[in-house]
C-alpha cells in the first residue's frame, strides 16, 4: 500500500476516534443536538474523512471500503449544503456507518 494512503487512513482514524472522544458520555442525542462545538466538531471531522477518502479513492479506486462513494459524498454534502446539516444526519452517521468504516479502516492499516 501507497505510504500516502497509509496516511489517509491514520488520518480517517484520528477523525473517527475524535468523533467518539466529543460525543456526550451517555450518547445521548438530546445532549448532543443541543451542543453547538459538539456538532461543528463532529462535522468538521466528517469533512476530514470524506476528504481522506476522497484522496484514497483516487490512487486505489478498488480499496475495500463500504460505502466510500457514499462517505465522500456526504462531505460533500456538508460542505456545499451546509444549510441542510441537522443533528440527526450527524447522529445517524455516527450511530450506522461510522462503526463499519471505523473496522474496516483499523484493518487495512494492520
Amino acid at each position: 500500500m501507497k505510504p500516502e494512503i497509509l496516511t489517509w487512513l491514520e488520518d480517517i482514524d484520528r477523525s473517527i476516534v475524535e468523533i467518539y472522544e466529543f460525543l456526550p458520555h451517555k450518547r445521548d442525542f438530546f445532549l448532543f443536538q443541543n451542543d453547538l462545538k459538539t456538532k461543528k466538531a463532529v462535522e468538521r471531522n466528517i469533512e476530514i474523512i470524506g476528504e481522506a477518502l476522497n484522496r484514497i479513492l483516487k490512487e486505489d479506486p478498488n480499496i475495500q471500503i463500504t460505502d466510500s462513494r457514499k462517505i465522500v459524498d456526504t462531505r460533500n454534502r456538508i460542505i456545499h449544503g451546509y444549510d441542510s446539516v441537522s443533528a440527526d444526519i450527524l447522529w445517524l452517521i455516527i450511530s450506522k456507518p461510522l462503526p463499519i468504516l471505523h473496522q474496516e479502516v483499523r484493518e487495512l492499516l494492520k
